[in-house]
């Protein structure tokens, strides 16, 4: 079983050391496979003064002191250009393609050639099985990993179907990935920026474990609202253990289900 778990943005080298070794510590309590996970610059922001990150190269800087310092700590992040791949394969082990992006062929391709695992995000706009059409475009890539994300519900809200869920673990050939914290975010929610609300995100694990979904993404901070974004919907970093605690016991253990994992 994987867990991805970090803060939305690279703050600090500081900041990200202090969730991602609590992170990996009570992943490997439950023998569980901990990647850390942070973005160098949200792109995709709501508005024009949104904080968007420490940006590429300094990011990328921290990335390897810390790497460099725990050799066992292995590091996602997003990528929106095809110019920036270069930059990071030496310091990721994990692309993320995030969920606006996910239909962008160049990119995916590009991302796929780099010889990394490409995790990519399931748009808020596709239905389950349009997912087929993007795994479509990365033949050359040494892994896929899909993440479910929720899905457009009207206006500034979220929905999870996990009829969808039970679609995508029965069909595509590739691991599902359940975010469970995006999931609960409220696009453009707040007027200025997106809102949400991580008092789900404990019960959205649960399920998705039970129903045998093995791998798992959360956003955590240790003060989410002081977070520069997603601070609604991110779990407190002193819940993280609890929620990982609920995973490993709603563990769906039915290996016809879990085989792709």
């Amino acid at each position: 079983m994987r867990i991805i778990a970090g803060p939305c943005q690279h703050e600090s080298i500081e900041q990200s050391l202090e969730i991602a070794l609590h992170c990996r510590d009570v992943c490997k309590k439950y023998e569980l496979d901990y990647y850390f996970k942070a973005s160098y610059d949200k792109a995709n922001r709501f508005h024009n003064d949104s904080k968007r990150g420490l940006g590429l190269h300094p990011t990328m800087i921290d990335f390897n002191i810390m790497k460099m310092e725990y050799k066992d700590l292995k590091i996602v992040s997003d990528v929106h250009e095809t110019d920036q791949l270069p930059y990071v394969v030496g310091y990721l082990d994990v692309i993320q393609i995030p969920a606006f992006l996910c239909r962008q062929t160049d990119l995916i391709k590009a991302a796929c050639k780099t010889g990394l695992p490409v995790m990519i995000k399931k748009g808020q706009f596709l239905a389950p099985w349009d997912v087929p059409g993007i795994i479509s475009k990365c033949e050359e890539a040494s892994e896929v990993w899909i993440v479910e994300r929720g899905t457009s519900f009207g206006y500034n809200n979220l929905v999870v179907d996990y009829t969808g869920i039970n679609w995508m673990l029965d069909n595509l050939p590739t691991p599902l990935v359940m975010d469970c914290t995006h999931s609960t975010q409220r696009p453009g929610g707040l007027g200025t920026g997106s809102g949400g609300n991580r008092d789900y995100v404990p019960g959205l694990a649960r399920a998705a474990s039970a129903m045998g979904v093995r791998n798992f993404f959360l956003e955590v901070h240790e003060n989410p609202a002081k977070a520069p974004s997603d601070g609604p919907n991110m779990l407190h970093l002193k819940d993280f253990e609890r929620v990982i605690g609920d995973i490993d016991a709603y563990s769906y253990s039915d290996s016809s289900k879990i085989k792709k994992q």
